[in-house]
């Protein structure tokens, strides 16, 4: 077999091909044993026709379509291979020369992963810049674990204010008409935590254990129940019993509850500021990444096949479903509740298909140009943080690898030390 290979566009390429008679005859042959069970020719019991009498009967050409499909795959993949290209979509044929006896002559025109032209991606003048945790930082985390580990004290001797928490009997109406959710009996509501809708909880404040008042307020015209948007209602509420906040002392006995290491006041807030540093800094390592691969990508050109994006989004769309399915729901029932068609989907996550492509090929190329390869302590690095999922030594998780599998990880290890060296390089 000989091939030719031309470049049509960065991301299409043209294979001619001229196969062997012979390996186009042993195509025929597959395609006979393949047809013949269900061929009837008079004279012959069905099945048992020769190949030379079918053809007679039903022309040349009857095994032709079948013989091109059986030996295409083989010789197809054997020019991939020599060319070194990667298609990305269904090739289109065009056959030029096929028969028996004859060398077989086609083209196949396919898009193929796209050429990548790097724009800067060293000394970009972007560096990583962490947020000092201040003393008031420290203080207002301390301030919310003790909220947190609050608790309530039932009064009687005074009314409701803000961060109280009442119990109350609700019915809400429009107009006359009571309508249905507006309704409840005992419900526990911290005075201020904004849980009703603006006005309700401030109308309680000032109100005494057994009061009964109406709350007037309306409802914000963006409100999900469409039949209350916008709308004036009366709540008609009742005051079952008021509960005080008491916040806990922050001592050494408050800090040995909140901490399972901190014995004192000033080891907690020690730890604290060291939790809080932490956070600070992947926060800050987050935007770093983002903002260097942004302009990494941005600064590229390249033209990505469509082909390319379809297959992005429905991996998209596969990675919901499983999402919903984990949670006990199919895909079509969530479409169903939310009014949504799969075509929907698929024009919402296009942008951000594009965008994963992209930082992908360029990703890939950075590689490629510095040549970057992960060693075999990145590559089980990445395998832990997957054994850690399935509860599994990484020597277990190894075990059960395929080699597809691990050659997935070295990829994946690969693209790591590809983004932190464009990190390293930033500035």
């Amino acid at each position: 077999m000989a091939t030719t290979f031309e470049k049509l566009s960065s991301n299409k390429v043209k294979l001619g091909f001229v196969v062997e008679a012979a390996k186009f005859e042993e195509g025929i042959k597959i395609a006979y044993k393949k047809n013949v069970k269900n061929i009837s020719i008079p004279g012959f019991r069905k099945g048992k026709a020769p190949m030379q009498v079918i053809e007679n009967y039903y022309g040349a050409g009857v095994f032709y379509e079948d013989a091109f499909d059986a030996i295409f795959p083989e010789i197809y993949q054997a020019a991939i291979i020599e060319h070194g290209i990667t298609p990305v979509d269904r090739p289109e044929l065009d056959v030029e020369q096929i028969g028996k006896g004859q060398e077989l002559k086609f083209t196949v025109e396919v898009f193929v992963k796209p050429d990548v032209e790097l724009g800067e991606y060293k000394n970009l003048g972007i560096a990583k810049t962490v947020d000092e945790v201040t003393e008031d930082d420290v203080m207002a985390d301390i301030e919310r674990a003790r909220d947190r580990a609050a608790r309530y004290t039932e009064i009687t001797e005074r009314a409701a204010k803000l961060d109280d928490q009442v119990n109350l009997d609700y019915a809400g109406f429009v107009g006359e008409e009571q309508f249905e959710g507006g309704t409840a009996q005992g419900h526990d509501l911290v005075l201020g935590s904004g849980q009703f809708i603006p006005g309700f909880e401030d109308q309680l404040v000032g109100a005494t254990v057994g009061q009964e008042l109406d709350v007037k307020v309306t409802f914000p015209e963006q409100y999900h129940a469409e039949n209350l948007a916008g709308k004036e209602a009366i709540f008609k509420c009742k005051i079952n019993s008021i509960r005080e906040k008491e916040m806990p002392e922050l001592d050494d006995d408050f800090v040995k509850e909140a901490s399972e290491t901190a014995n004192t006041v000033e080891e907690y807030k020690a730890e604290i500021r060291e939790k809080l540093e932490k956070q600070a800094d992947q926060r800050a390592e987050n935007v770093f990444e983002n903002d260097v691969l942004q302009k990494v990508v941005e600064g590229a050109k390249i033209d990505i096949p469509a082909a390319m994006i379809d297959e992005q989004v429905n991996n998209m769309i596969r990675d919901m479903e499983m999402r919903l399915m984990y949670q006990g729901m199919r895909l079509d029932d969530y479409l169903k509740y939310t009014g949504q068609t799969r075509e929907d989907l698929s024009k919402m996550y296009k942008d951000e298909a594009e965008r994963r492509v992209r930082t992908q090929l360029v990703l890939e190329e950075i590689r490629k140009v510095e040549s970057i390869e992960a060693d075999e302590a990145a590559i089980d690095e990445e395998m832990q943080n997957f054994a850690v999922n399935t509860r599994k030594s990484l020597e277990d998780f190894k075990a059960g690898l395929t080699e597809d599998d691990k050659q997935y990880f070295a990829e994946i290890a690969a693209l790591t030390k590809t983004m932190k060296f464009l990190k390293d390089n930033a500035n």
